[in-house]
């Protein structure tokens, strides 16, 4: 029987051996510490993360070195001094004697004894480590006694050279390595778990995904118990969000924010940043797939929030800003088709973007010229001296280097001497001219990239340039038609028909260079509408339901047609079945206007122009004669003349200047939104 023990025993040891890799820096820092270099080493680190693992092989580092070794473990310990006292009294009694606590975090109202009462009274020569989730109390480091006496260990994910290690030690087949590695990244305990799972899934492969067992136990391992529903949803928002901040808390969770983002801020696997907070990666893949899985509803409800709330950052953040709330608004969106495959989310730190200054001409014209040819450098030129403000240049951050420019021009109608200057110009102009003309007040957009081939793709720099495009989309005012030029062989031509820029109308050549013009119609779709749409895409995962659920596209009318149609629906008021006829149902005019039912609030907001001509105290008589007719259903313009006890000329002349003063306010709020004149 005991051999049987001890063969089991040394079976588990040598598994546990070939799976602990990595941990070079803090093997050697607990080296040092059994040569006396200090005497109390505090581990912190999120559960999984590997504490428990470097506690046995400082165990058996301690044993080699001949020093006695005594082992505890919060789980099994009664959090009381006294037992701490007994079961841990030996090493005050040996100068050699080491110490580890493990899951330190269940006992973690000793700590201020522990410090206070019961390591001064350690022999010099004892070393004592404490391993738990929570990282100590700032006391520790405030007290310069313990200066040199006390080393913090902040253990996080291994390093891709050594979780690859893990993944080989496990014997996890390659094709299975690429898909392991992108859900656990370096988590131990992920990266285990995955590995034991995968490797006894025969039907496994490169698109393999972690089974919720998997996402179950690491929840468990990571998270654990939390104090209420309020914490458990304050923890889904910090995981799907790029960055949490109290104030994105307050808006989806308006009470006690303030407390949660202080819990949210003490947890173990959450890190602060300039920008607010997040979690670690395995911690916000293990809470989405456990939310989407456990409850579809709420995810969607809680993205929608939180999607909600980016959407108007965009719209009201200063310029500078911009960059930022788009960028969250990407990795919100981050499993939408590629987003992810052409997002880094590192371009705010690595790169850094510039308002266009007239000294950055020469050097832009020249990176144009070098990255696409003379007839691009020669548009630049044309453009930095006539719209310098359509400019923004990038530069790296570590030596200030120019590495990509953008620039967005911003066109209210055709001019001669541009469509010359510009093929791409002249080209955006006739595209819109075939496919839906500018309204009087519109304008166009033209979009246009230059970047070091380096920097294409995925990159810091394309973070901020498409950023920086999405923000213009999202805040213009009165935009008809954004084109976005790119050449035929850029690697996102595809990536962006995800977000509804298609390759319309024809070509545009510089010199021997094609571009396409992606264009987005944004009377067609707004902006909201636009990002209901990416909602929908990410939550159902399938374009062609996305397009089953989509808000109907709006039509783009000219005035002709839109004042023909509102003469029709005024004689039709009173027939429901003719009014959702009317191509008004599919204006800006009714999509604007509450209620689910277009043909309703098309009568709505005609009985409502109706009533607003009499606003005008001179035009109470055109408003008689429109009420009259249509509101109170004269059978025929005779009867309605003679109820008013006018002549007929008199009244078909109030009539009909009355109509085209509802025409011409309804055209406005067409054009402009429902505002005040």
């Amino acid at each position: 029987m005991s051999s049987g023990n001890d063969l089991l025993g040394q079976r588990l040891w040598a598994a546990r051996e070939r799976a602990f890799v990595g941990r070079e820096e803090e093997l050697s820092v607990f080296d040092s510490a059994l040569r006396g270099a200090l005497s109390v080493l505090y581990v912190h680190g999120p559960g999984g993360v590997g504490k428990s693992a470097l506690l046995r092989r400082f165990a058996q580092a301690s044993a080699a070195a001949g020093r006695p070794v005594t082992s505890l473990d919060g789980r099994t310990m009664d959090p009381s001094p006294t037992t701490l006292e007994t079961e841990a009294g030996p090493v005050l009694d040996d100068e050699r004697a080491v110490l580890l606590i493990d899951t330190f975090e269940r006992v973690q109202g000793l700590e201020g004894w522990l410090r206070e009462r019961f390591l001064p009274r350690l022999p010099i020569g004892a070393l004592v480590v404490v391993a738990g989730r929570n990282a100590p109390d700032p006391l520790w480091t405030a007290d310069p006694g313990w200066t040199d006496a006390l080393h913090v260990m902040s253990l996080r994910d291994l390093a891709p050279a050594d979780a690859a290690a893990l993944l080989d030690a496990r014997g996890v087949a390659d094709e299975l390595r690429e898909p392991l590695l992108d859900f656990a990244g370096g988590h131990p305990l992920a990266l285990s778990l995955g590995a034991a799972v995968a490797i006894k899934d025969s039907r496994a492969s490169s698109r393999w995904t972690p089974t919720q067992d998997v996402v179950a136990t690491l929840l468990d391992q990571l998270v654990g118990e939390v104090p209420s529903p309020a914490h458990r949803h304050a923890l889904e928002v910090c995981a799907h969000a790029y960055m949490t901040t109290e104030d994105l808390l307050r808006a989806i969770l308006p009470e006690d924010s303030a407390s949660l983002f202080g819990w949210l801020r003490r947890l173990p696997f959450v890190e602060s940043s300039p920008r607010g907070l997040f979690p670690h990666d395995i911690a916000r893949e293990v809470l989405e797939a456990d939310l989407r899985w456990r409850d579809p509803q709420g995810f969607a409800a809680m993205h929608n929030s939180i999607s909600d709330y980016l959407a108007a950052q965009i719209r009201d953040a200063s310029d500078p800003c911009v960059l930022r709330a788009v960028g969250s608004l990407f990795f919100l969106n981050r499993e939408v088709g590629s987003t992810a495959e052409f997002n880094s989310w590192r371009g705010d730190g690595e790169v850094y973007e510039e308002v266009f200054r007239p000294e950055d001409t020469e050097a832009l014209v020249r990176l144009a010229a070098e990255v696409e040819n003379e007839e691009s450098a020669a548009t630049v030129a044309f453009w930095t001296a006539r719209q310098p403000e359509a400019f923004r240049t990038f530069r790296r951050t570590e030596t200030g280097e120019l590495v990509g420019a953008c620039s967005w021009l911003r066109l209210y109608e055709p001019s001669e001497e541009e469509m010359a200057a510009d093929p791409i110009v002249a080209t955006a102009w006739a595209n819109a001219r075939a496919m839906a003309p500018l309204r009087p007040g519109e304008h166009l957009a033209v979009g246009r990239t230059w970047v070091w081939e380096q920097y294409r793709g995925m990159s810091p720099v394309m973070d901020l340039v498409q950023w920086r495009a999405l923000g213009y989309c999202l805040r213009a005012d009165r935009m008809a038609w954004s084109f976005m030029a790119m050449r035929g062989d850029d690697p996102m031509l595809d990536y962006l028909r995800h977000y509804d820029m298609r390759d319309v109308g024809e070509h545009a050549w510089l010199g021997d260079a094609e571009y396409a013009l992606l264009a987005h119609d944004w009377r067609v779709m707004p902006a909201q509408a636009w990002l209901d749409r990416l909602n929908r895409l990410l939550l159902t995962g399938s374009p062609e339901e996305t397009a089953a659920a989509a808000a109907p596209v709006l039509a783009v009318l000219s005035q002709e047609e839109f004042t023909d149609a509102v003469r029709k629906a005024l004689r039709h008021l009173s027939r429901p079945a003719e009014l959702a006829a009317s191509p008004l149902t599919r204006s800006r005019l009714v999509a604007e206007h509450p209620g689910p039912d277009p043909a309703t609030a098309l009568r709505a907001l005609l009985e409502q122009a109706i009533d607003d001509v009499r606003q005008d105290p001179r035009a109470d008589k055109l408003h008689r004669a429109l009420a009259t007719t249509y509101v109170h259903g004269a059978p025929t313009q005779e009867v309605a003349a003679e109820r008013l006890g006018l002549p007929f000329t008199t009244y078909r002349r109030h009539l009909q200047t009355g109509v085209e003063r509802v025409c011409e306010n309804l055209w406005y709020r067409e054009l402009y939104g429902a505002t005040e004149r």
